[in-house]
């Protein structure tokens, strides 16, 4: 996102907050991309990360073709502009091949048929009439049938050229490519079963709060459901990372420091959130600084300020906040680069744009804003609760607004949005 290069503000609590562009350059340096590679047949492929470049050993087309349903003729023998009239000399559908076209003749041709030899133009079926044996459904079949055409008919005319969309040798997709279903079908139309990909990165998860219920559990006065856990796993699963779920850890400095070793041997990222924070029972950073090293604690953020990054041993570490909204903001704007980089994707830039906003924003915020809102109608809409604890507010949203801080927003001002199918939210 261009606006994580713009927040030049910062806030002084306690502390100097990171820049948020600071943060993610420190996430990025850590963020390694695995060496691990296997071949994969192509009705696996879908999200996978390519490992090598994918190279095609031939052309698309194969040779030159019809473009459409017509008559293959020498455009020499309908130069003119009168009328003309060629017999039918043989039929080619597609997926078989004709014999050399004789001077003055027509072959019958559908598309995606080889165009035969001799022949250098189609003329498209619409503007021919055939008369004689073979007339109607089984046109061209008789061996009186003749074609009437309307000239003249130019050189090259529907014929789609051999290597037209693909030459032997090219490199048709490129390392590092996360890859979509049309990756694939392209990968598929030059005859590639079999590709090279990194590893599936696995991602650690647990999640800290004596308050946490699972759904479908009776909630006690005082607890919530965990519904970090679902978010967390949503966004995994749809970066395709294998999920290893370690479930709700008991709220104690060892039972965190045990949670964290734990998955730090089974997985390649550990994740967690809650416990972020400077509360008597928020238990993460200080585990963190006794197991491991603390790179990064407080961000000029909102939502989101406490997000802890470091290493247990040689394994990244990132604890989420612990707001459900924050969980989804600090996701989307520092773990989904973090994590598509450690899977070796080359592209990590979410897209962002401009557009005029439909509401006013008069209160200056120490912090940088990224506020749940949507486009509706080429503007801007902001839900109207922006607490962290509002979930409501990222289903109601279609992208995130970015509010640098220290400023205000009047209706019609143009500020930045980067829609969610930008940020694996679709």
């Amino acid at each position: 996102m261009s606006a994580l290069s713009s927040d030049k503000n910062n806030c002084d609590i306690g502390q100097k907050l990171m820049l948020i562009s600071e943060a993610i350059e420190l996430l990025l340096k850590h963020a390694s991309a695995t060496k691990e590679i296997e071949k994969i047949s192509l009705d696996k492929a879908q999200g996978r990360v390519l490992a090598e470049n994918v190279i095609s050993s031939l052309n698309v087309p194969p040779a030159d073709n019809s473009a459409m349903d017509g008559y293959a003729v020498r455009s020499s023998d309908v130069a003119s502009s009168s009328e003309k009239c060629l017999p039918i000399s043989q039929r080619i559908p597609a997926g078989s091949t004709g014999s050399e076209l004789q001077p003055g003749t027509a072959a019958r041709i559908f598309t995606g048929a080889p165009i035969p030899a001799g022949a250098d133009a189609v003329v498209m079926q619409e503007i021919c009439k055939e008369e004689g044996e073979g007339e109607g459904e089984g046109e061209g079949e008789g061996e009186n049938s003749v074609v009437k055409i309307t000239g003249p008919i130019t050189a090259r005319s529907n014929i789609r050229n051999a290597g037209e969309d693909i030459c032997s040798g090219d490199s048709i997709l490129q390392k590092g490519r996360k890859l979509k279903p049309q990756d694939i079908g392209l990968a598929a139309s030059v005859g590639i079963c079999e590709i090279s990909v990194f590893k599936q990165l696995k991602v650690g998860i647990f999640f800290t709060g004596d308050e946490l219920r699972e759904p479908g559990e009776v909630l006690e006065p005082g607890q919530i459901y965990n519904s970090n856990r679902y978010t967390m796993r949503g966004f995994l699963e749809n970066l395709n990372c294998e999920v290893i779920d370690l479930g709700i850890v008991k709220d104690s400095l060892e039972a965190t420091k045990e949670a964290m070793l734990k998955a730090a041997e089974v997985a390649d990222v550990v994740m967690t959130s809650g416990g972020v924070s400077v509360g008597e029972e928020d238990y993460i950073r200080i585990a963190l600084e006794e197991i491991g090293q603390l790179e990064l604690w407080r961000i000029n953020i909102k939502p989101g300020k406490p997000l802890a990054f470091g290493k247990i041993g040689d394994t990244p570490f990132l604890g989420m906040p612990g707001n459900p909204v924050s969980v989804f903001v600090t996701f989307c704007i520092f773990a989904r680069p973090f994590i598509l980089q450690k899977q070796g994707v080359s592209q990590i830039q979410a897209n962002s744009f401009k557009a005029p906003a439909a509401f006013e924003w008069l209160k200056a915020g120490g912090r940088n804003e990224y506020v749940r809102a949507r486009i509706q109608n080429g503007v801007i809409e902001l839900y109207p609760n922006q607490s962290s604890g509002v979930l409501t507010s990222t289903t109601w949203a279609n992208g995130l607004a970015y509010i640098p801080a220290n400023t205000t927003v009047k209706t019609g001002d143009l500020i930045e949005f980067t829609p969610f199918s930008e940020l694996s939210v679709y």
